[in-house]
């Protein structure tokens, strides 16, 4: 059963270059483990270059996915 998972997402190229999804996966974690939270490293999902203006995208699909199944 997934309880805590993670979505981070950039959009543009430039914020891809200046890593700010590391940057919000980073801080994302910082709360997670202050938390005590349990997280699998295949709770952590991804979109690098997807605009928030398509609902399709690869990594927001997986956690649908998985969400659904939960």
């Amino acid at each position: 059963m997934m309880r805590v998972a993670v979505y981070v997402r950039v959009s543009t190229q430039h914020q891809t270059q200046t890593q700010t999804i590391e940057q919000q996966l980073e801080r994302l974690l910082a709360h997670i483990q202050a938390q005590g939270w349990p997280l699998p490293k295949e709770h952590i999902f991804r979109d690098d270059g997807y605009s928030g203006s398509q609902l399709s995208r690869p990594g927001l699909d997986r956690l649908r996915d998985r969400v659904a199944q939960a």
